[in-house]
């Protein structure tokens, strides 16, 4: 049980990790764009932001595992789905309220392009924001792909994942064998209440305005 919870540990950081960079890489380069030029293209990208929170992310899952197959890829597929539209959210609104800075005003006045504004000086000025809510969306992602191995939709056995290693041991609780379940839970529980501490923390620390009223 210990092997297979080391193991686990590792499945769950891969598929959270490149989950959020993809995710994240999609979302906040999205709602920079919609954020920074407005207009239809802001309306058109916050409505496909609206359609996907709409989605109940527990049935993609499941339609997804029945046409792609029980897999780490589905499992990335499925939160990038869910977590793009956050961080563009997140980036659309921070956007707006940078875009009316002098800094940018001056920028386009020299001549800088679009794209270069975007990257150069948008980006850096909501980067502490994008990094914050990465931290916080580490547990969830956590969560969330635990919940899907545990319903069948997630990492496929042999391999271990802490959320199929519950399932494993749910038949076996009234017998009295309680562990098989309880360590998984247990490290689902201290990895995902660790990562909102510090998320709390790293928003403490990067935001000036609650470093101010200290």
């Amino acid at each position: 049980i210990l092997t297979r919870l080391i193991y686990g540990s590792r499945v769950s950081v891969v598929i959270a990790s490149v989950s959020i960079l993809v995710g994240g890489f999609i979302g906040v380069s999205l709602g920079i764009i919609g954020g920074y030029f407005g207009g239809w293209v802001d309306s058109l990208i916050m409505r496909a932001v609206d359609i996907s929170l709409s989605i109940p992310i527990i049935l993609l899952g499941l339609v997804l595992v029945a046409a792609l197959g029980p897999s780490k890829s589905t499992v990335i597929i499925v939160v990038v789905i869910l977590l793009w539209s956050r961080y563009a959210r997140l980036a659309r609104g921070e956007t707006l309220a940078v875009r009316t800075q002098v800094y940018i005003a001056r920028a386009r006045v020299s001549g800088a392009s679009h794209t270069r504004i975007m990257i150069h000086h948008v980006f850096p000025s909501i980067f502490n924001s994008v990094m914050v809510l990465a931290t916080l969306q580490v547990g969830f992602v956590i969560i969330l792909e635990a919940t899907l191995s545990f319903l069948g939709a997630g990492v496929p056995p042999p391999t271990p994942a802490w959320g199929s290693m519950v399932a494993d041991g749910r038949d076996k609780l009234a017998g009295g064998v309680w562990w098989i379940s309880t360590f998984p839970g247990v490290a689902i529980m201290l990895t995902v209440m660790s990562l909102n501490w510090f998320g709390d923390w790293l928003r403490d620390t990067l935001d000036p305005r609650l470093r101010q009223l200290e």
